[in-house]
Parts: structure tokens; C-alpha cells; sequence
């Protein structure tokens, strides 16, 4: 792929490199140079376990240097030098030598200090040991299947026109207790923005690290009990409307909810806590530390002035200016009311996770965790020393979304990320993995390099920024062991094969989507050909439902906002995925030969026998689309799109088009029940195989 010298420069631009004539580029040039060379220890070091790597270390050239590592567990260990020679470097009125000290390959895990120490000089840094890879095999077995499902969609009778936390463990503990599943997928609870509009994308986060409190469930909150009763019938009153919603066909309302949800909210915090429970706050306070603050700080903020934090005064405009310390003064109840919401949002992630794996699941709760934060964001404000601007995060142009897309979203800043010894990166990982199983990273390809859009172009005029993989993947790996989570990535699209060498290296499990499972000259993969470390699934929240799917579903969006390239005659006869399949289904004896695919029948049994073959497949994991079984046609995000089409909106819905709530899905279903005995191991011959009924 060639790209735009002006898409290079916009993107260099970002990175803060002046690029204003050649006198400048070549002063850049030499900073880079000699950067490393102007201190005596790199900003973190990342090692692995199984794996000696070099330490280096910049002292006058022919001084004596020692390094220590001070372990977390209070130990401490000598380096020993290595013999690695590096011509010095003149710097100013004195040369610089490069000394070396190797790492040991089994030095503890976690996250050390090494302090390199000389006669008239110290420095420290952070040393951190990652494991050599992750071990899915240790927590899913030989096999797990589990549902996939968009929680805001997924709702009960009881829901607050929204699916919640509550409903999450109520699908967890019956998909495990009652169908042997082993986790249960939800898109990102990334918090969004407190005032409206609340963004429906999950994908777009003001936060990657906390949550969205409007999927707690207003009467599991402890305090709920000690209402008064005229606030508690309001209370009630605020719900059975809400709760009206959970049958109609109207799109959803996050702003609609989120004001119902506040005005509870509100009143509950200030209902009295016990010592114990007060106790309980402080220390959540005291986990999350300075990064909740900055969090609800930015949320308070947002109250009072508005969401839009680009026309916030200027002293508003970053943490930690006198202006916002006052702030703080002033608002400290708004703030801990933020605080307290998080709180209140960690408590029930933590017991659906323990409703999950005491329904006998073995990894339960599986998070997906988002590419990047909104650009007026709590991210974008907190943390935009490590994010760049005027550029956002994207992805080229594909088979699926021929424009390419533009997600508007501020990537890293390598450089500064790196500085900061990646503690931003680490500290939104633990959050996010506390009460977690599992976590999906979102295109996992991100971690290795992404593809920035300059301001003002087109999604289809950009370039590639790399990361450091490395410690990218050391971190996550080193923080998901801790949680005794696995992690699986979206490794579709522009992934080239050694990205996911290194992801199978790494013990990260990787993705294939049926559709998108094919032989070079296009036709369908057989499934027994698939990889084996991966989450399979026949679709993805990306493509319309199967049902929808194998109704051209896809292509008449596309068509419909102007999405396409060619004519929709054309990109009909392309979309060969389905006869594809249809022929290999029925040369395996999945599909029927006589199958009327004319027919709604006829689809139906298409479905479950694509299901049967991704069960066929090797994977490791078989994911099932909730929508699937219920025979959902439409679709809950069209790439490329923002207000074109109802992106994450659309609630869950039968073939018919009427709405269904769980209480739907736990009466077990005719179509349920088929799709759990294929990925399960239906045999060809409708002999269902350890089906738990």
C-alpha cells in the first residue's frame, strides 16, 4: 500500500517533530540520535521471562557502574555485567560509554525498580518482567463455547429500558448452569459521556479504564433498602416506565435512561452508609488513586459546563492547573458522587463475574476492551500528554468497508507512552481485568501499529504509526496473568501472518469469523482447517445477525447509504459467501442436499449448519451470537457510519421483527436449543453430545 507524502508529514506533525524546513528536520534528526545517549537509564525496561536481554547503561565513557533491581516482593539483585562493546559517543565536552548488564531470564515477574548507581550519579527506572506467554490452555481446557451479546441490547422484563449488570449475570449463571457455556462475550461498559448526548457507540469511550454506570441495576445498589418511602415509590415510578420499554421496537434511548437512572442515583447516594461500607469506598478510592479522581473530576466538570471540554476555559483545560484544584473544592460532593458510581460499578462487575463462575463457568465474564477513547474525552483530557492530536485512529479501505473508516479516535504517543513507562496503559488494563475472565481486545492489530487518519482527509488517505509490540504484549499478558484472565484478540483484516506468529506466541488467542474463513481463489476454508487458538464465531457485531447475513442484509445497507464502489448487480454477484458455503456444508453432510434456501426453513437450517462446522473446527473457543438465536436479521453497526444508520441502537429481535427479552431466551427456544447442539458437538445425525438440558 502506497501512501501521501502529505498524510506522512500530518502524521510526523503529531508526534511533535517540526518539520518547518531542512534545518529543522535535521535538528530532529539529532535529538533522535542522541536522546538515549543523554541519560544514564532508558525510560522502562521490559523483559521476559525465559529470555536474557540487555540492559544498557550511559555513563562518562570508563566509569565504573553498578545496577540493582529492587523486587516487589522486597528483594533485591544484583546485575552482572556484560562483555558488549559500543563505541562512546562525544556529548558535549565528554564522551559516553555504553555499558551492559543482562537481565536474568528468570527474574521474578512484575514490576520491579532497577537503579543503575556510579560514583557521582543515580538512576532509576522501572523494570518489567513479563511471562513468557499465557497459558489458555490452564483455564478453558480442551474447549469452551460461550455467548456473544451487545449488553445494552441484551434486556429482561426488569430492565431499565437498557440491559444492565443484572441481566448480565442472570445470562452468565443460566448459560453456564443450564448449557454448559463457559463464558459470556459483552461489548465494551467503557464509560461514556455524564451529560447528553451519551455517545451509542461502545467503541468510543470517553475512558478506556472506568465504566458506564448506566448499566448498574438501580435496586441491587445496597443503599437502595434505605430509601424513604416517598423517594422509593418515585423511585418505582421511574422504573415501570422505563421498564415499558423493554417490549416496543423503538430504538434505544441512552439519554432517556441515563436520566432516569441519574435521578435514582442521586438520591441513593445520599442515603447513609455502615462503617463497613464506608470503609469499602475509601479503599476502592485508594485502588484506583489518582486516576479516578482525574476521572470524576473531568465528569464533574462535564456537569457543570457541559461535555463538550474543547470550549472549557483554558485553565480548565488540563488536570492539575490552580484553576481545577479549585474545581475540586468546590465541587468535592459532585466529585465523589463520580467516585462513588465507579464504586458502585465495580461491585457489580465483581459479583456477575462470581455469578458466572459459580454457575460453573470457566472463565465467565469476558470484557472487550475498545481501540481508543473519544477525542473530547476523559482520556483525551487526563491523559493527553501520551495522545496525540490531529490525527485519529482508523483503518483502511477493505472488501467491507471500501472508503475506509475513520473512528476519530487520538492514538498513543509512542514516544511518551514509553516515558511514562507505559503506567497508563498498565493501570487501564488492571481496572479493566479486575472482574474479568476474559477480555477481547478489539482490533489486537492496534498494539502493533495503527492507521492514522490526518485531520481534514479521508479515512482512505493515511499511514501506519508502530508501536513497541512488545511491551504492549508483555504488559497485557503480565496483567491478565495476574487476573487468572485469558485474552483473546480481533486479528482480522490487514494482519499480515507474522502479527499473528507473535500473538500465538504470546498465548493470545486469535479470531476467525466463518465468513471470513477462505481459500486464496475465495471459496470457503473447510473448518478442519482453521487455527486452533482461536475465538470462532459465524459472525461478528460488525456484520448483520446470520439470518440477516444470508439475506444480503449487508450489501442493501451499504447500498442504501452509498457505501459501495460498484453497483449493487455487481457487489451481489461478488458476495458469493453464502453459495460458497452452501457447497461445502452439504459435500460435509452439515446442510441437507435438498435444502430450499428460497425459503425462511430453508435458511434456518443454513444457519445451524454453519454453526455445526465452526464446531467442527479445532478452536479453542466457539462463540454464538445471542441475536442468532433468536433468528435476528438486522444489523447493530454499519462501519463507516455515524448517523447514516441506528448504530448500536437496535434492540434484539426475532425473524419477525418483534422484540424478545431474556425471559424469552430462558424458556429455551426451538432455535436455541439447535444452535447450543451444534457448537456443543451435534452430530450429523441429530445425535446432540453432552448437551446439559
Amino acid at each position: 500500500m502506497s501512501v501521501s507524502a502529505t498524510a506522512v508529514e500530518a502524521v510526523l506533525r503529531s508526534q511533535g517533530v517540526d518539520l518547518s524546513g531542512p534545518d529543522a528536520i535535521a535538528r530532529e534528526l539529532e535529538v533522535v540520535r542522541l536522546r538515549d545517549w543523554r541519560r544514564m537509564l532508558p525510560p522502562v525496561f521490559i523483559g521476559r521471562e525465559g529470555e536474557q536481554r540487555r540492559l544498557w547503561v550511559h555513563v562518562t565513557h570508563g566509569q565504573q557502574v553498578r545496577v540493582q533491581v529492587d523486587l516487589e516482593d522486597g528483594r533485591r539483585v544484583d546485575l552482572e555485567q556484560m562483555d558488549w562493546y559500543v563505541e562512546p559517543v562525544g556529548l558535549g565536552d565528554r564522551y559516553i560509554g555504553e555499558a551492559s548488564f543482562a537481565v536474568p531470564a528468570d527474574l521474578p515477574l512484575g514490576w520491579h525498580t532497577a537503579t543503575a548507581v556510579t560514583v557521582d550519579e543515580i538512576a532509576t527506572m522501572p523494570l518489567v518482567m513479563t511471562p513468557r506467554r499465557l497459558d489458555a490452555a490452564a483455564i478453558t481446557g480442551d474447549r469452551q463455547w460461550g455467548f456473544m451479546t451487545q449488553l445494552y441490547a441484551t434486556r429482561s422484563r426488569s430492565s431499565w429500558g437498557l440491559g444492565d449488570l443484572h441481566d448480565c449475570a442472570s445470562l452468565a449463571a443460566w448459560s453456564g448452569s443450564e448449557l454448559g457455556a463457559g463464558f459470556l462475550l459483552i461489548n465494551p461498559v467503557h464509560a461514556a459521556s455524564p451529560t447528553p448526548p451519551m455517545a451509542p457507540s461502545p467503541y468510543l469511550p470517553v475512558t478506556r479504564r472506568f465504566t458506564n454506570p448506566i448499566y448498574l441495576r438501580i435496586e441491587d445498589i445496597p443503599e437502595f433498602d434505605g430509601l424513604s418511602a416517598p423517594v422509593r415509590e418515585r423511585i418505582t415510578q421511574l422504573a415501570q416506565t422505563m421498564q415499558q420499554r423493554n417490549r416496543t421496537g423503538e430504538l434505544l434511548d441512552r439519554d432517556a435512561v441515563w436520566a432516569a437512572k441519574r435521578v435514582a442515583l442521586e438520591a441513593i447516594f445520599e442515603v447513609s452508609r455502615t462503617a463497613a461500607r464506608v470503609q469499602e469506598f475509601s479503599e476502592y478510592r485508594a485502588l484506583e488513586g489518582q486516576g479516578l479522581l482525574d476521572f470524576a473530576t473531568w465528569c464533574a466538570i462535564s456537569d457543570t459546563l457541559g461535555g463538550e471540554s474543547d470550549k472549557w476555559p483554558s485553565d480548565l483545560s488540563r488536570p492539575g492547573t490552580e484553576s481545577v484544584f479549585e474545581f475540586c473544592a468546590t465541587h468535592v460532593k459532585l466529585i465523589d458522587f463520580h467516585c462513588w458510581l465507579q464504586w458502585q460499578m465495580d461491585q457489580q462487575l465483581a459479583r456477575t463475574q462470581m455469578s458466572a463462575t459459580g454457575a460453573g463457568m470457566a472463565i465467565g465474564l469476558m470484557q472487550d476492551l475498545a481501540v481508543g477513547v473519544h477525542p473530547e474525552g476523559a482520556d483525551a483530557w487526563s491523559l493527553q500528554g501520551v495522545l496525540a492530536r490531529g490525527v485519529s485512529v482508523g483503518a483502511p479501505p477493505d472488501m467491507y468497508n471500501q472508503v475506509g473508516q475513520d473512528w476519530s479516535q487520538p492514538p498513543w504517543l509512542p514516544s511518551a507512552l514509553a516515558e511514562a513507562a507505559f503506567v497508563p496503559y498498565r493501570d487501564m488494563l488492571r481496572t479493566v481485568l479486575r472482574h474479568a475472565g476474559g477480555l477481547r481486545i478489539d482490533h489486537v492489530l492496534g498494539l502493533f501499529r495503527l492507521w492514522l487518519v490526518p485531520e481534514g482527509m479521508p479515512p482512505n488517505v493515511g499511514t501506519f504509526l508502530k508501536l513497541d509490540h512488545d511491551a504492549m504484549l508483555g504488559i497485557l499478558c503480565l496483567e491478565a496473568q495476574r487476573a487468572g484472565a485469558i485474552v483473546v484478540g480481533e486479528d482480522l483484516g490487514t494482519v499480515e501472518d507474522w502479527v499473528q506468529e507473535v500473538l500465538v506466541d504470546r498465548g493470545i488467542v486469535g479470531t476467525s469469523i466463518l465468513w471470513f474463513e477462505a481459500n486464496p481463489d475465495g471459496t470457503a476454508k473447510p473448518p478442519r482447517e482453521w487455527r486452533h487458538e482461536v475465538l470462532a464465531s459465524v459472525s461478528v457485531h460488525d456484520l448483520p445477525p446470520t439470518a440477516g447475513f444470508l439475506r444480503y442484509e449487508h450489501v442493501r445497507i451499504r447500498a442504501e447509504l452509498g457505501l459501495l464502489t460498484c453497483p449493487v448487480d455487481e457487489e451481489l454477484a461478488a458476495a458469493h459467501e453464502r453459495d460458497s458455503w452452501a457447497k461445502l456444508l452439504s459435500a460435509d453432510g452439515y446442510l441437507p442436499l435438498d435444502v430450499d434456501l428460497g425459503t425462511d426453513a430453508g435458511l434456518e437450517e443454513f444457519v445451524v449448519a454453519l454453526h455445526r462446522a465452526v464446531a467442527a473446527s479445532p478452536a479453542r473457543l466457539l462463540g454464538v451470537s445471542l441475536p442468532d438465536v433468536f433468528g435476528d436479521r438486522r444489523s447493530q453497526n454499519q462501519p463507516g457510519t455515524d448517523q447514516e444508520y441506528p448504530n448500536w441502537r437496535v434492540p434484539i429481535s426475532d425473524g419477525a421483527g418483534a422484540v424478545v427479552v431474556l425471559e424469552d431466551l430462558f424458556a429455551k427456544p426451538e432455535l436455541l436449543m439447535r444452535l447450543v447442539g451444534a457448537v456443543q458437538g451435534e452430530q450429523r445425525n441429530g445425535e446432540r453430545l453432552g448437551l446439559m438440558l
